[in-house]
């Protein structure tokens, strides 16, 4: 993976040790066409953008033969590209497809996704941790798409992961995060970088994530699927950044009465007799 992503300021996002110049990634597919695609990368201005390994073929000459164009884009772009185990069901397949990506793309970055059930796409939270194990012990960095269940990700973190990605929703949902205090108990209770992995849909939604301390957001649909896509890519990207300064900001202290937000320095005359 290319290190040219140096941070524009001291708050930088940091995985594995290497530091990132931005807070949002993102997917690569279901665009309307590569240039609207290169154009949103070019707009968001990812810290890295993921890539299915069996999208783009299942070897070194397959991806060559019908990925050129692709992976011209992304030199021309150079943006570091995370591959992904997109659709991977057993152990055995996630690790035999993030091996072939290291080959392929040249990179020990994997982001691990293991599916339990092929109608929510919901990960495999009883095989995702030894998968994890596995592919740590042979050298991989791995980002693990998983659940916002609290023991999964400590277990992930456990066995090496030094970050991981929970969902805020099924995948493609857009419905943005549908169980806040699981999330917020999360980010409280982990020591890591956290990353939100599918189910946003509105920049809203990642601005809010951000807010809570979560340290990224991983987005395709939401941005590939909008009217605008290259807007949309814009948007998000603004809205993570701004949900980043909120929440180092600080957010004031909710309060049960209303409070005035003007100083009374003096009594009107007109309230005299």
């Amino acid at each position: 993976m290319s290190t040219d992503t140096t941070a524009s300021s001291a708050d930088s996002l940091t995985l594995y040790g290497q530091t990132f110049h931005s807070r949002l990634l993102l997917g690569t597919s279901r665009y309307p066409s590569p240039a609207v695609l290169e154009a949103a990368v070019a707009r968001a201005k990812p810290a890295m953008v993921t890539a299915s390994l069996r999208r783009q073929g299942s070897s070194a000459a397959e991806v060559a033969e019908t990925g050129a164009s692709f992976w011209e884009l992304l030199r021309k772009l150079n943006v570091p590209v995370l591959p992904n185990t997109a659709g991977c069901m057993t152990i055995q397949e996630a690790v035999t497809t993030a091996q072939m990506a290291r080959e392929v793309f040249d990179t020990p970055w994997i982001k691990l996704e293991l599916i339990g059930d092929d109608y929510t796409l919901q990960p495999d939270t009883l095989n995702l941790v030894e998968a994890a194990s596995i592919l740590i012990k042979d050298g991989f960095q791995v980002l693990p798409y998983c659940t916002e269940d609290l023991v999964l990700c400590q277990r992930l973190v456990d066995v090496g992961c030094q970050a991981v990605m929970p969902w805020a929703a099924p995948i493609g949902t857009g419905r943005g995060p549908a169980n806040p205090y699981a999330m917020q108990t999360l980010r409280e209770r982990l020591n890591v970088p956290l990353i939100v992995d599918a189910g946003l849909g509105r920049p809203s939604h990642a601005c809010t994530v951000m807010e809570w301390g979560f340290d990224g957001v991983l987005l395709n649909t939401a941005v590939a699927l909008s009217e605008d896509p290259v807007r949309m890519a814009g948007a998000f990207a603004d809205a993570v950044q701004a949900g980043r300064d909120g929440y180092l900001a600080g957010a004031m202290a909710e309060q049960r009465a209303a409070q005035p937000s003007t100083p009374v320095l003096g009594t009107p005359f007109w309230h005299h007799a």
